[in-house]
């Protein structure tokens, strides 16, 4: 990987590499050093942190803020999102977090996300039978893209007739076209005004749904002022949070897994033949080729060190999960996809207080989504040469375009 300002800690490096090979170069970082001083895609600096010991303490090192007030002044700012749409988890350390996280946990309780299994492995069913008469698809426009968006949109009780906009939406937040420069503000605006008018449809009428039951925690009148309340612009910004997360992440997984099954042909058999063992396969998916290959993006509130560098207050802090999950002093022969491995503490779900709320319903929808494919096409293959797939170009997210399949 080539260091593009000279030598030194402190000089940038070119994320290229990151973005076109991205497991090849992480393993390069790793074996220079713990710590590296990058320029990310969007300009901005940032330390970029790859060794796993190290991603995993910082994970949980509550000096490490999520809150971009505590970013340096004149630096990192993110997406520019209106307050109604950045009050969320994403953004918030504790009290804050630890109160608006109580109120949504209970939507994915265990008990609460069996109970979708049922209606998950329907939605799959359906999304197959559409398929089975074509003989090829695209696995990531017909099925791994579809099924998530279905369930978190039920979960939410969102319109049919909605979700299609949403989809275009989250592709230019996810991975705008650069050729489109005002694509991305337009998708926040419509965002910003389908979130409000579907709250006051939800107020007005409310259904069985998890959006409906949170409006009710917001116009709680008998909660006194220090119980569990959310604010309107946390109500509008959970809702923004669990859609546009529960969707992206899913579908990466969905279609990293596939993928990682048609490239080792064995270990599709052998789930075919003893699917029971698909929940450790997807935790083994889950770190071999996650789909979030950097935790959120990090502010230290104090000087501090990582690795053994020094990092001031306020600089962006990237933890490489991707990396992490790769890391031979963690997991042996990392680049082996090995579901029997020892999967305890890998990190693609991350770690600490900040870990994914909707974990259990995304292993629970990548567990079904394979079970289902599987069981329906034994003879699933490539449609297309390998070489021709190809990745979103994004250091946040990993994911592919398409996935042309045939069986």
């Amino acid at each position: 990987m080539q260091n593009t300002a000279g030598t030194g800690p402190d000089a940038p490096i070119d994320v290229t590499p990151l973005l076109d090979d991205p497991y090849a170069a992480y393993a390069a970082l790793r074996e220079a050093g713990p710590v590296h001083r990058i320029t990310g895609a969007d300009g901005q600096p940032a330390w970029l942190v790859t060794r796993y010991d190290d991603v995993r303490r910082a994970l949980a090192d509550p000096r490490l803020s999520l809150d971009k007030r505590h970013a340096t002044p004149g630096g990192y700012r993110g997406f520019s999102l209106p307050p109604a749409l950045d009050a969320n988890l994403l953004n918030m350390d504790p009290p804050d977090h630890t109160r608006v996280r109580r109120l949504v946990v209970k939507a994915f309780t265990p008990g609460r996300v069996d109970a979708l299994r049922e209606p998950v492995r329907r939605v799959a069913d359906e999304l197959l039978d559409a398929m089975a008469e074509r003989g090829r698809a695209d696995l990531i426009a017909d099925y791994a893209g579809p099924l998530p968006i279905t369930v978190i949109c039920d979960l939410l009780g969102i319109p049919q007739d909605d979700r299609r906009d949403f989809l275009a939406w989250s592709d230019a937040l996810i991975t705008p076209d650069p050729s489109r420069p005002g694509q991305m503000k337009e998708a926040i605006g419509s965002m910003l005004e389908f979130y409000t008018g579907l709250i006051a449809a939800k107020r007005a009428q409310p259904g069985d749904d998890l959006l409906s039951d949170l409006i009710a925690v917001r116009d709680d009148a008998g909660a006194d002022e220090g119980g569990d309340r959310l604010s309107e612009d946390e109500l509008t910004s959970l809702a923004f949070l669990i859609l546009l997360a529960g969707y992206e992440n899913t579908v990466h997984l969905i279609g990293n897994a596939v993928l990682t099954l048609l490239d080792h042909p064995e270990q599709l058999r052998q789930l075919q033949r003893n699917p029971a063992e698909l929940p450790a396969a997807v935790e083994e998916f889950l770190r071999h080729d996650g789909p979030a290959p950097l935790a959120i993006r990090r502010f230290p509130k104090e000087d501090l060190e990582i690795g053994g560098v020094r990092i001031p207050a306020g600089e962006s802090v990237l933890l490489s999960i991707a990396s992490a999950n790769r890391d031979p002093g963690r997991f042996p022969e990392p680049d082996t996809m090995d579901p029997g491995r020892d999967l305890s503490g890998h990190l693609a779900m991350g770690h600490g207080i900040h870990y994914c709320l909707g974990a259990p319903l995304a292993r629970m929808e990548a567990v079904t989504a394979l079970d289902a494919l599987l069981a329906r096409f034994p003879e699933l293959r490539l449609d297309v040469p390998r070489g021709a797939l190809r990745h979103r170009r994004a250091l946040r997210a990993r994911g592919l375009i398409s996935l042309p399949v045939a069986w």
